[in-house]
């Protein structure tokens, strides 16, 4: 009995690793984009911060993501698509807005005030929904089908455990990097003060080279979203013609193919969220209007 216990649990790790291996560039997403949230917090608050984002994380996991990903699988397997269309649709639309503000332009509303704690980790948590669901769902696409039920329950609990632990304990010592840079300034030696001074000087442009990362990684995830998607519902169009700029620079190796993937997916991205920015910018002036 304990030797079958121990071959399903070995079962379970072997696909959870294998799975896990497959989601990395969306867990490098995931954990580029959080840091925005938690600029401009006070020191005290930002670890309680990203350990309740971090809660939030584990509620859309498990919660709301594996058990609606399982039914959904099983008896309706054809929503998923759509269900990330519209993730990604929603992703594109905040990377287009982030690039918008870069240049000045801010809604009216929102620029007024600074977002309270509860909207910044309202907003974290919802960003983490989507790119959440896009590395389960990936992990579940990547089990082996003739795994079982439990198996597959077990591997995807350890994936979203295992991801989660990893992006935000990442984001945790990141945005504690400066605080250990002040306590080395205090250190009796020189040049660990020195090597302090230099870590706290760094962390305003580290912060800002993380926005440009997470914004650029909202709107490549969001664009390939919403293209792998809408070819397995009605349109094929964009995938293919990805695919045939693949096809034409294979020859140029591995990596030069998936910077212009991600190249082109980011800029199909940024094109439907300002598409989106636009509609929902004239609905909100529209509704001024008729306030007044």
């Amino acid at each position: 009995m304990s030797v079958g216990l121990l071959a399903v649990v070995d079962d379970i790790l072997a696909a959870a690793l294998k799975a896990s291996a497959k989601t990395a560039g969306v867990v490098i997403d995931d954990a580029a984009v959080t840091p925005q949230y938690v600029q401009g917090l006070a020191p005290a608050r930002e670890l309680p911060v990203v350990w309740r984002i971090a809660l939030g994380s584990l509620f859309n996991k498990f919660v709301i993501i594996i058990p609606i990903a399982l039914l959904l699988t099983a008896f309706a397997p054809w929503v998923l698509p759509w269900l990330l269309v519209l993730g990604g649709t929603y992703l594109c639309f905040e990377g287009a807005e982030k690039v918008i503000e870069w240049f000045g332009t801010h809604h009216e509303a929102e620029s007024a005030a600074p977002s309270s704690e509860p909207k910044l980790v309202f907003g974290a948590i919802r960003t983490d929904l989507i790119l959440s669901t896009e590395i389960m769902l990936i992990a579940l696409a990547s089990l082996d089908t003739d795994l079982g039920f439990w198996p597959t329950v077990g591997a995807l609990a350890l994936i979203g455990l295992g991801m989660t632990a990893l992006v935000y304990g990442a984001v945790a010592l990141l945005v504690k990097v400066d605080d250990i840079g002040l306590q080395m300034m205090k250190h009796p030696v020189r040049r660990t003060r020195r090597t302090g001074a230099r870590i706290v000087r760094a962390m305003p442009a580290v912060f800002r080279v993380i926005s440009i990362v997470g914004t650029v990684a909202m709107l490549w995830v969001g664009g390939h979203l919403v293209i792998a998607n809408l070819a397995e519902t009605f349109w094929r169009g964009p995938y293919d013609l990805l695919h045939a700029i693949e096809h034409a620079i294979e020859a140029a190796g591995p990596v030069v193919t998936w910077i212009v993937d991600t190249a082109i997916s980011a800029l199909a991205g940024f094109v439907l969220g300002i598409v989106v920015v636009g509609i929902v910018l004239g609905i909100s002036r529209l509704r001024g209007r008729q306030h007044h």
